[in-house]
Order: structure tokens, then sequence, then C-alpha cells
């Protein structure tokens, strides 16, 4: 059984198509998607109807809960709590009142088992939408932040920085991001996962996707923060 896992989409429709058509071509029989559907890019409700259309399970990430609820302060950094708002004051005004109650209706983590493997999935962590887990963490910390519940796998996105580690016999996973690469790949990022008879193959998929055009989408809008988008596509960098 192949099952794909998708994450912080950030309201990039182009890149979100990109992944699902390589997914389709993979073949995968399973798709799960860990949250950060629309918030801070240029097509939100583009983007968050996609993810509904799908046959799919999703979980809420720090930023739907932003939408719904707004920044609070000490969420972000202070030099940039003014300028996220107004982003997500943006945002909110191309959704509608059916938009917001879907993302506020999420939950928050979901667990399932696949062909013998329990995978167990959340957007940061499973206590907490918000907290950061770097991919140097110490093994310790890291499964005190991830490991609460028994799984054979974590996987989780957030950081926007894919990578895969092996701890005490598990299997540790950052998917990415779909649609705001942090890690110097502007490419989609996604996580595959492979699964017979209780044994796993772990796989990060990058998808290129036309970033000339999402760059032009930016430009030619009134977003309230082009540069930075248009940093990050062109960079892989926040």
């Amino acid at each position: 059984m192949k099952a794909a896992f998708i994450s912080d989409i950030h309201g990039n429709h182009t890149a979100l198509q990109a992944v699902l058509k390589d997914i389709e071509a993979r073949q995968v029989e399973r798709l799960f998607v860990l949250g950060d559907l629309c918030y801070r890019g240029i097509r939100p409700k583009e983007s968050l109807k996609l993810v509904q259309s799908l046959q799919a399970e999703v979980i809420k990430g720090n930023a739907d809960e932003w939408v719904v609820r707004g920044i609070h302060p000490r969420e972000v950094p202070e030099t940039v709590f003014s300028i996220m708002n107004r982003e997500r004051e943006w945002i909110k005004e191309r959704l509608d009142e059916d938009d917001l109650r879907y993302l506020a209706s999420l939950p928050h983590s979901l667990t399932v088992t696949l062909e013998g493997v329990k995978i167990h999935a959340f957007h940061a962590t499973p206590r907490d939408l918000f907290e950061v887990t770097s991919p140097d963490m110490p093994d310790e910390l890291m499964k005190e932040k991830l490991m609460v519940e028994e799984a054979d796998v974590y996987i989780y996105g957030h950081i926007h920085k894919a990578f895969v580690r092996y701890i005490d016999g598990k299997t540790v996973i950052n998917l990415g991001s779909v649609g705001l690469p942090f890690d110097g790949v502007t490419k989609a990022s996604y996580a595959l996962l492979e699964m017979d008879r209780q044994n796993v193959q772990t796989s990060i998929i990058k998808v290129a996707y036309d970033t000339e055009r999402v760059l032009h989408e930016i430009k030619d809008s009134d977003y309230p923060n082009k540069d930075f988008l248009q940093h990050v596509l062109m960079t892989g960098r926040p």
C-alpha cells in the first residue's frame, strides 16, 4: 500500500495541483493532509476547496487556527505581528463562514494502521499546534515532544524542512512543505510511505511546479506581504 502525506500548502494552489498530479501518477491509495491549508498564500479559497474535494483525512495546523481566530501576541515575533495579522485579514476576506467553520472543526491529529504499520500524524507536536521540533533536536527531547503515543512512524509538518530520522527503532518524518519550502529546495515537498506486511519504505518527494506563474500572481495582486512570499518561492528560504 502507498500512502502520501502532504502539509503546509499555504494557499499555493499551483504547487498543490502539481503534488496531487505526482501522487496520482504514483498510484497512491491513501492521502493525508496535515494542516496549514490557506493562510499566507495567494490563492487561499482555491486551495481550500481543492483539499475539501479530495478523498483524504485532514487535520488542523497552526495557520488554520490563525485564520479562524487571528494571531495572538507572543505567537510570532513582535516585528512581524502587524503584517502577519494583515495577511490573515486578506486571507479571511476571501473565505466564507462555511470555510471558517470547516477550518475550526478540523481535528489536531490522526492515528492510522496500514499493512500493520501504525502511524501517528500531527501538524507540529501531538500536544501543540505551534511548537517547533527541529531536525537536529536531541533524540531524548524529540521522543518527549513527538512520541507521546505508541506508533511505528511519527510524521508531521510545520517546520517546512523535510527529513527522516530513526530513534529507538521508530521512524520520525517531517514532510516539508507543499507551498512554502524553508530547506533551500524551490520545489513542493511531501512524504510517501510504502507498506507491505509490516515493512515500510519512506521517501521525501520533491515536485517541480510553475513557480514563475505563482510569482506573477503575487506581483499582480494586492497581497500585503509580497516580498516575503516572493523571497521564499525564489530561494526556498524564509
